[in-house]
């Protein structure tokens, strides 16, 4: 059964809610991470990059192993469900943290959450589209993460305006959309199987045809098409230069935006994040995935010159806002181009090194930026970032010439499944 306007299968909608409330608990926490460590816990700067560093790549290379997991297990939904588990019963903990080493631990282990889930997740929302849907599928869901990121700073916001400071009692309000997080994820059927569980084998109306898994051997990063390869190369070259967004609100601030504007300007390009994300997905099931992501790296391209070369306030935070628009045109877009270069089979695997090898570039983008800002300028570090987009873009185009030059035998063989005229 579909539900909505956008035809979407009910199993993609609840992960797309998962998302959303997942979301809002996070981001009832992260803007404020800062300030509670700063000035409640009286913890230092070092302190939090620390923190971070150090629950980013647990995160990254976590989501390697967990791909790998959920292809030779088979049972994607299991690896979901305890991911999502772990970050909802630890986030709250931070209410009674005593010591920044402490929210150390906890981080830790909210993010380590975040790498057992991310790959299995991935590859079940493929298992629930078919290559003419996947961008539409992968651009929903990104956008209920967007939006839920763009709930919690507000509802965060709204609280501490009647209850100021009471940031623990913030903190332990998140176990409460944690809670709906884990009700819901036990009502997304499995995919194992080839058909959600419960099912007697026969397609619902308006299902897209899923097909039986082959019985192949043991997955591994040898058994991934050179056409995915090709593509993380390319998507390497470009991650090189994009560096933490904390560096764009950091040239906010030092162009004299008030720092009571920061937390709402985040939470307005979180809100053109979503709104773009179900067009750029859906575009991309038109246009083809190499058009829209070419597209949205010449848009952070531009949004990092615009960062170098203008100094108004008015016009850098025109630009900021634009930045949503790479996020629409990218980050759904991706996955569904993954899902096409490889099999289903490897699916886990192929999410697992994706996210893995984003987490892996966006360190060391971070360490160049900011080098590179601090011993030349500011404008040094974002011109530097927007050659890394163009000659990575540059790089798309060179390695596949067309948009249906890395489709992998799996893709052909699911356009012929699923186009009718190929039906008897």
């Amino acid at each position: 059964m579909k539900r909505g306007g956008l035809n979407l299968p009910r199993p993609v909608w609840l992960l797309g809610w998962v998302s959303f409330f997942t979301d809002t608990a996070s981001e009832m926490v992260y803007p404020l991470l800062p300030v509670f460590l700063t000035r409640v816990l009286g913890a230092g700067a070092m302190s939090l990059g620390i923190i971070e560093g150090a629950a980013e790549a647990a995160n990254s290379l976590l989501k390697i192993a967990s791909g790998w997991i959920s292809d030779r297990t088979g049972t994607p939904k299991r690896l979901v469900l305890a991911g999502y588990t772990l970050s909802s019963v630890v986030r709250p903990l931070i209410a009674v943290a005593g010591t920044w080493t402490q929210v150390l631990g906890i981080r830790f282990a909210d993010r380590l959450g975040k790498g057992i889930r991310g790959a299995p997740r991935d590859a079940m929302l493929a298992q629930f589209a078919d290559e003419t849907t996947r961008g539409r599928v992968y651009g929903f869901h990104r956008a209920m993460d967007h939006a839920g990121a763009t709930a919690g700073p507000l509802l965060a916001a709204a609280f501490l305006f009647f209850y100021p400071d009471a940031y623990r009692t913030l903190f332990a309000l998140t176990i409460v959309p944690g809670i709906i997080v884990i009700v819901i994820v036990l009502r997304v059927p499995g995919t194992g199987s080839g058909v959600p569980s419960g099912s007697s084998g026969s397609r619902a109306r308006g299902e897209p045809r899923r097909r039986e898994p082959k019985k192949l051997e043991e997955p591994t990063v040898r058994t991934l098409p050179t056409s995915f390869w090709k593509a993380m190369a390319v998507i390497f070259i470009f991650m090189l230069g994009n560096a933490s967004d904390a560096f764009l609100l950091l040239r906010l601030t030092d162009l004299g935006i008030a720092v009571f504007w920061i937390p709402l300007l985040w939470s307005a390009l979180h809100i053109v994040k979503s709104l773009s994300s179900v067009g750029g997905g859906v575009l991309s099931d038109r246009l083809g995935r190499r058009a829209l992501i070419g597209l949205g790296w010449i848009v952070y391209a531009a949004v990092y010159f615009g960062f170098a070369i203008f100094d108004t306030a008015i016009t850098v935070v025109s630009v900021f806002l634009s930045y949503g628009l790479f996020f629409g045109l990218t980050e759904g877009v991706e996955k569904a181009w993954i899902a096409d270069l490889t099999p289903a089979a490897r699916r886990g695997t192929a999410f697992g090194i994706y996210n893995g090898l984003i987490g892996v570039g966006s360190l060391i983008a971070s360490v160049l930026f900011g080098y590179v800002w601090t011993r030349v300028s500011p404008q040094a570090a974002f011109t530097t970032g927007a050659a890394f987009a163009l000659g990575a873009t540059a790089l798309l185009y060179f390695l596949f010439p067309s948009d249906r030059s890395g489709a992998s035998g799996e893709g052909r063989a699911e356009r012929y499944e699923t186009n009718p005229r190929h039906q008897r």
